[in-house]
């Protein structure tokens, strides 16, 4: 998902805020459960998004979706956005202030996609080889099954990637194949 800036800065006032109550924890978890929410249900993004919804309305729904479930800071903050008329950045503004706990708390993702599902001993490898290019920081394997690899993985630790596939090197090989040594250039 692509995030906007001003999607950043409200989810930076609310972790300032969570920061002040001592809720920072908690706050993660509520944002973490409204990302999940939006991203599952396609109705609720839709109602954030519609003009035509008022915001009473869009209150009122999403107090009965989260009610029981999230903090008192976190339902106040998404109250301000719906009288603001930003409910519509709700899923946006989750997923930048999950992005920016991990950033806070030294969380690197590591991104594996594999062609079978890994072992116990190849999580431990790619842990051990992130821990080593990005020392003092945690970190935490996102896995994906993708078959068309063939084999080997690929590993994107934020704007690196490893590609260690047999896709990729079977593309190499077709490359440079394709340059033929032998017909001299004009």
């Amino acid at each position: 998902m692509n995030v906007s800036p001003v999607a950043y800065r409200y989810a930076r006032s609310l972790m300032e805020l969570a920061r002040e109550k001592g809720q920072l924890q908690g706050v993660n978890e509520d944002m973490r459960l409204v990302a999940d929410a939006c991203a599952a249900s396609g109705d609720l993004r839709m109602l954030l998004k519609s003009p035509v919804i008022k915001a009473d309305k869009k209150d009122k729904v999403l107090d009965q979706v989260f009610a029981g479930k999230i903090g008192e800071a976190t339902n106040r903050f998404m109250g301000i956005l719906v009288r603001k008329g930003r409910e519509a950045m709700l899923p946006e503004i989750a997923v930048a202030f999950n992005e920016l706990y991990k950033e806070d708390q030294g969380i690197l993702t590591a991104e594996v996609t594999s062609a079978v599902p890994l072992g116990d001993s190849a999580r431990q490898q790619v842990r051990d080889l992130a821990a080593k290019k990005h020392p003092g920081k945690s970190i935490q394997l996102s896995e994906k099954v993708d078959p068309a690899l063939i084999g080997g993985l690929v590993i994107r630790i934020g704007d690196e990637q490893f590609d260690g596939s047999v896709s990729r090197r079977l593309h190499d090989l077709r490359r440079k194949f394709s340059e033929n040594p032998y017909i001299p250039e004009i």
